[in-house]
């Protein structure tokens, strides 16, 4: 059993997963922007994320990225269900404008990519397990504890966080290298996966518990609001 943060966050045997950080969700003009959705949560926490992305990598943390393909072409993927639901809520996205297409700019990742050796995860679902290979990834390099960071708080990486405790993943939820487009729905997701689901930490908590982290540099970007 892995009691303590520091125990779970072992490099052996913890990965980071990024969850969805495409154009669609963080840029200005992709789909949420274009919902009316603010992004400024969002946007804030980026550089947190590329500082914790850089401490895990120095560590020797496995970081799995997990990306969308939503609309195309043909419609594979979105159901009559998932289509109802836009129509009533979503304000366009998905039945006026496409969101996540494959292979076009509202798909790709912002400003960060990951790197050769650093496994891509693609979903079609708001769960980075519906219908994937991530537990088979996982498996496979002895992973034991999940380390969620992404886009967006309170719905993807919830539902991944979710599905992870649930397959009997340790969770750590960092608190501040996750965002959503409300502070209230951010909120919300902290304190019900801290009850239920798996450990809240910042980033800087998680940084300490790997040594190679003394390579990252000392300055302490802001916090979280």
């Amino acid at each position: 059993m892995l009691n303590t943060l520091a125990d779970k966050v072992r490099p052996e045997h913890c990965a980071v997963l990024l969850v969805d950080m495409q154009n669609d969700f963080c840029a200005d003009g992709g789909a949420m922007h274009r919902e009316g959705r603010d992004l400024s949560l969002v946007q804030a926490m980026i550089p947190r994320r590329e500082r914790f992305l850089g401490a895990a990598r120095d560590a020797g943390v496995k970081c799995v990225w997990i990306k969308n393909v939503y609309n195309t072409g043909p419609n594979w993927y979105l159901s009559e269900v998932w289509l109802e639901q836009a129509r009533r809520r979503r304000k366009g996205a998905y039945v006026q404008y496409p969101v996540c297409e494959p292979g076009e700019w509202n798909g790709d990742f912002f400003q960060i990519r990951p790197r050769t050796d650093e496994a891509v995860v693609t979903k079609h679902r708001y769960g980075a397990f519906e219908s994937t290979d991530l537990d088979l990834v996982l498996r496979s390099q002895g992973i034991r504890t999940l380390i969620m960071t992404g886009i967006a708080t309170n719905v993807c990486v919830e539902t991944t966080a979710r599905q992870a405790f649930l397959r009997d993943y340790y969770v750590v939820f960092t608190s501040d290298c996750t965002a959503t487009f409300t502070q209230a729905e951010h909120d919300a997701t902290l304190n019900n996966i801290d009850q239920f689901f798996g450990q809240v930490a910042t980033a800087e908590e998680v940084m300490a518990c790997w040594p190679a982290c003394g390579s990252v540099p000392a300055a302490r970007l802001p916090a979280a609001p």
